[in-house]
């Protein structure tokens, strides 16, 4: 196996840099916040002062405050102020960076139009977490990701066992909930499910 030289941008946690490390491979976080990991697989800062460093694989999580079809009550406040194009122009340099084989991942949301449609959309519970939260992936240079432990996904429940409900009938994602009244909010909601990084080793590891 080939040992790569990996950067994960916009990632705190180094759910996914762990993996790759454990693989063998040379792999670093990159965020503006401190890591909750190693600091000697961690680069703090813009990771777009680093994109000419030579990678063999760049896999990033921008931040989707601004481009999420969820938040699409605020677009139009954003879009006049300039954080919706703030957004547009770090997703698109990410995708565009100077590496070989890249992964961008975000939400559904306003780049599968502005962009193009992703690769493929994944769920968590395709990979082995009962969770629900549609996740697009957009590649250059990659195969599309393959479920490697496919669960049945739950939603959240009331007390008395039955689900929470929108309006049209549809169940709620115990993210949805979960998410709510928790400190960080957007921090705890950006983790990389533990089962996708894994796969994301499993599978890219020899490119």
């Amino acid at each position: 196996m080939k040992k790569l030289r990996i950067i994960i941008g916009c990632e705190f946690s180094q759910i996914v840099t762990k993996v790759f490390r454990d693989r063998g491979h040379e792999a670093y976080s990159c965020d503006l916040l401190l890591t909750e990991g190693n600091p000697d697989w961690h680069i703090k800062g813009d990771v777009l002062d680093i994109l000419n460093d030579k990678w063999d694989l760049g896999i990033f999580f921008p931040p989707c405050t601004h481009l999420a079809s969820s938040g699409a009550r605020w677009f139009e406040e954003k879009r006049k102020d300039g954080r919706q194009q703030q957004g547009i122009d770090f997703f698109m340099k990410l995708i565009n960076a100077p590496i070989e084989k890249i992964a961008v991942e975000n939400p559904i949301g306003i780049m599968s139009t502005i962009y193009r449609k992703p690769n493929q959309i994944i769920q968590p519970w395709m990979f082995g977490h009962n969770e629900t939260k549609a996740t697009c992936l957009w590649l250059k240079g990659l195969p599309i990701l393959k479920p490697e432990n496919i669960v049945e996904p739950d939603y959240m429940r009331k007390a008395d066992g039955t689900y929470y409900k929108d309006k049209k009938g549809k169940r709620y994602s115990r993210i949805h909930f979960m998410s709510r009244n928790i400190k960080d909010r957007g921090k705890e909601r950006s983790r990389t499910f533990q089962g996708i990084g894994n796969a994301f080793a499993n599978q890219w590891s020899n490119i």
